[in-house]
């Protein structure tokens, strides 16, 4: 039997090293996008390495044990990393999420999150630091994150039923111990909390009811999101889809549920709450309802990648300014540089063309290598 092959493209050196202006412009605290769109979020990815293989994600056929991830030395220090954050805050960065593949697998990240904490805005404020990860370990981590300056905690589970979950995860990974983790986090203070469920039409959508009623009253906010059509290797299909709309039908037939306003400018959630007081819940529509126009965010990959969409099929290597020798007012020019040359707005072309379409035709960069 022949072997089967997948060709996976390596986004990791898809990217070119970016134009420093002649004429550098010192940061303002506020730059916008050929759109109009302001930079306020910046998704670091500080690993991309998972000890889960989901489906959606990093399937098991593909990042298998003869997969190489990066070499310690491709991936950005914590010197580095802060360098780059406190560039981007000069910007108007005021809001740095730290995922991965799963960000907890990098070592003593704490002392990188007690390095952002001290980063300030232009106006003086601390920033919103926050982190997403799939729980396996927070329990044992929680604390030391919480006393290094993390904030807030978003946490990945897409099944409350173990069998379920243990099957998404594809590692066998027990759905009590990431509970317990969410536990130990509400326990030191790492709120409000997020749970995103990725709901797959046909695989977890049995969940949807389940997952409410675990966490309806806990203070917890569920966020349900459309399983998306991120990178090359995940298999997607439209007709997995279910449809933010057919979510809330489905909720709606148990729970009252009324809408609410959005809690922040370019805020991918559409937030809805129990009637009876009891809590909030959340739908993330990338594939129905695309919020391009709204988008305000800038993901860097583990070695130091700038991409400016999540289906982004190429990047700009600020690492290779960092360790070039550049000095900081040429990084940050460059930074605004690129940011002001942004037009990236794929799901919304997406939505009006097809809603099964694949985009351009080219590869795009995967999930584990810059979160979600």
């Amino acid at each position: 039997m022949a072997e089967r092959v997948i060709p996976l493209a390596d986004h990791r050196y898809l990217a070119a090293v970016p134009q420093v202006p002649v004429h550098a412009v010192a940061p303002t605290g506020s730059v916008g996008d050929l759109l109009g769109r302001p930079l306020h979020d910046l998704r670091i990815s500080v690993t991309d390495r998972c000890n889960f293989r989901c489906g959606y994600c990093m399937p098991r056929e593909v990042f298998d044990k003869h997969y190489e991830f990066l070499p310690h030395a491709s991936l950005l220090s914590f010197e580095e990393i802060a360098r780059l954050a406190r560039l981007f805050v000069a910007h108007g960065v005021a809001k740095i999420r730290l995922t991965g593949g799963e960000p907890l697998l990098r070592k003593d990240l704490d002392r990188l999150v007690a390095m952002l904490a001290q980063l300030r805005t232009p106006q003086g404020a601390p920033l919103d630091l926050t982190l997403t990860t799939n729980g396996s370990v927070l329990a044992r981590k929680a604390r030391a994150l919480k006393d290094a300056g993390l904030q807030r905690i978003t946490v990945s589970l897409d099944a409350i039923d173990d069998a379920t979950f243990r099957r998404m995860n594809d590692a066998d990974f027990p759905a009590a111990d990431v509970l317990a983790g969410i536990e130990e986090a509400a326990r030191v203070g790492l709120g409000p909390i997020k749970v995103n469920m990725v709901v797959k039409r046909g695989t977890n959508d049995d969940q949807i009811l389940p997952m409410a009623r675990h966490f309806k009253g806990s203070g917890i906010v569920l966020r349900f999101i459309e399983y998306m059509d991120v990178g090359a290797t995940n298999g997607w299909r439209m007709e997995e889809v279910l449809p933010s709309s057919e979510l809330i039908a489905r909720l709606q037939q148990t729970y009252a549920l009324e809408p609410l306003a959005a809690s922040a400018a370019g805020e991918t959630a559409e937030r809805w709450r129990y009637a009876d007081g009891s809590g909030e819940i959340g739908v993330i529509s990338s594939v129905t309802h695309a919020f391009c126009r709204d988008c305000n965010r800038a993901r860097l990959s583990t070695e130091g990648k700038l991409f400016l969409c999540l289906f982004a099929s190429h990047g700009h290597d600020l690492r290779a300014l960092l360790r070039g020798g550049r000095s900081d007012a040429e990084i940050a020019a460059a930074i605004g540089w690129i940011w002001q040359g942004r037009d990236d707005r794929y799901s919304e072309l997406r939505g009006a063309a097809d809603a099964s379409a694949p985009g351009s035709g080219e590869r795009r960069v995967e999930m584990h290598y810059i979160g979600g």
